[in-house]
């Protein structure tokens, strides 16, 4: 037990400092950001590359596509913003390339350097987040005027919310693929495949009968 007087009194006020709570703060940011990297990459296990490749929405969706945008992001955000810039060129993000190039791998991208590209920008990105404080001013050049100049805590935040909305559709994409969701970490629950069945007949049985309510109705 602490002491309420002389160095008890010296050590709590220590820990309550702006310092250590700065400190705190960084630590947990980075465990979100770094659970979101896991989660997303874990998605490609044990899929062929025709599997991760394979665009299953209208506007192009795809797991590699999705691992290959996230680095970019990474390496922009943590990169560039702080002046600490990877020099590593991605093509896919030149004035004169197509739209949407950094969200697909083309056949002569393997599967291998978009993971080497996604791993090398995690940790370009730890060691900006390890050097600044979370005060550290940057300036997003590709956000408007009003917005630009940005703090170390702002942008991880922001990329962490990024890449959780990024690590839901790759979710979504597995499942549409092999049926496999969650990421085993107990948010999902664990049943059979006749369970689930079962569970999304009851759902669509309840959205036929709430059209039907909603038709009889009227305006």
């Amino acid at each position: 037990m602490i002491s309420a007087t002389g160095e008890g009194v010296r050590l709590r006020a220590r820990i309550g400092s702006t310092r250590f709570r700065r400190m705190d703060q960084k630590r947990i940011l980075y465990r979100y950001l770094d659970k979101q990297r896991t989660a997303l990459l874990a998605k490609l296990d044990g899929l062929g590359e025709r599997d991760v490749r394979w665009p299953m929405t209208p506007t192009g969706t795809n797991l590699l596509g999705l691992v290959k945008h996230v680095a970019s992001v990474e390496l922009g955000y943590f990169g560039e913003v702080f002046d600490r810039p990877s020099d590593l060129p991605l093509l896919w993000l030149d004035d004169d390339a197509e739209i949407n190039a950094d969200m697909w791998a083309t056949a002569e991208e393997s599967r291998e350097e978009i993971i080497t590209l996604y791993q090398w920008a995690a940790a370009h990105a730890d060691a900006t987040i390890e050097a600044l404080s979370l005060d550290s001013p940057g300036r997003v050049p590709w956000w408007p005027p009003e917005r630009e100049q940005v703090t170390l805590h702002q942008i991880m935040v922001h990329v962490t919310a990024e890449m959780a909305r990024h690590a839901g559709h790759a979710d979504i994409i597995r499942e549409l693929i092999d049926g496999r969701a969650g990421d085993n970490d107990g948010n999902l629950a664990d049943q059979s495949a006749q369970v689930w069945a079962g569970y999304r007949l009851r759902l669509e049985e309840a959205a036929v009968e709430a059209a039907r309510r909603a038709e009889d109705a009227g305006p």
